[in-house]
């Protein structure tokens, strides 16, 4: 296959078309954060990368077999501006909207977030002649993190999968412990009432839980997308490949960065399991 990726990040478009055996010929990827970039050719150097998408000229992939990218969700998602798609990052739909008018390509698939409102969902869905089928992550990992697809790939039956955090933890490894932090923020008393104490505690999941969703900030256990694991009388945040592990994505995959920008572009980037399922689909179509 010839594949065109836009908003590629760290190519997990890639690792997913890998795992679902889809053989590629060309993968060419418009990606602008250079974390994300350096990630990437770690792992797949035979990726062609051509930088921003807007000043992209997709007329040269005309008859690409796959188009596919997560427009930014910052405007759209429950946690975002709600400028909706004329916000300054999600407007850039519009740029796949274009692409795939160029490329006419065979396949599309498209992601972003299920909190949207119905409003902008329904503006997307006009633009890509379909309505988006709901997966949530949790049938396919140890975190919860539901997301719409829009795509004409025909997306098979799927025997959801009870993965706990328990089952990715890397127990010979270690983890950066928050004991502290947690004493302070959620159990002294002294921030009670305030955001800092509810998204802190917000963020703490036990090993016989999902996680929340994994976010650009997940490191950071007072963030809105803070992950923090209890583990018996101590709380530890996740190590870089248990992030790893909770996007699905091979042990080691980010380790070319320190693990803050890794969980910046782990939090950016797609469960791969979900969408190599949604990929397989690409076999039964030929």
């Amino acid at each position: 296959m010839n594949v065109l990726s836009l908003f590629d990040g760290i190519s997990c478009g890639m690792v997913a078309l890998e795992r679902a055996g889809i053989p590629v010929e060309r993968y060419v990827a418009y990606e602008i954060d250079k974390y994300a970039i350096q990630t990437s050719k770690k792992n797949y150097p035979q990726i062609e990368h051509c930088g921003d998408v807007t000043t992209a000229d997709f007329t040269q992939y005309k008859g690409f077999d796959l188009l596919i990218g997560g427009s930014p969700c910052q405007d759209l998602c429950g946690m975002g501006s709600r400028e909706g798609l004329a916000g300054e990052k999600s407007k850039l739909f519009f740029e796949f909207v274009r692409a795939l008018k160029e490329v006419q390509p065979r396949y599309f698939l498209l992601e972003n977030n299920a909190s949207m409102l119905k409003e902008n969902r329904d503006i997307i869905s006009s633009y890509m002649g379909c309505e988006p089928v709901l997966i949530n992550s949790a049938d396919f990992s140890a975190q919860t993190r539901k997301r719409l697809y829009w795509t004409n790939i025909p997306i098979g039956e799927y025997d959801p999968k009870n993965i706990l955090i328990e089952d990715i933890m890397q127990n010979d490894m270690p983890r950066e412990c928050v004991t502290d932090k947690i004493n302070k923020y959620v159990f002294s008393g002294e921030y009670a009432g305030r955001k800092i104490e509810k998204t802190t505690r917000n963020s703490i999941r036990t090993p016989e839980q999902k996680s929340r969703t994994i976010g650009t900030c997940s490191y950071d256990i007072s963030s809105n997308a803070g992950v923090c694991f209890k583990i018996g009388d101590e709380y530890y945040k996740p190590n870089q490949v248990e992030f790893e592990r909770l996007q699905t994505l091979p042990d080691g995959y980010t380790s070319i960065l320190p693990i803050k920008k890794a969980v910046f572009g782990i939090g950016n980037g797609w469960t791969v399991d979900v969408i190599a399922h949604i990929f397989r689909g690409l076999k039964y179509d030929n």
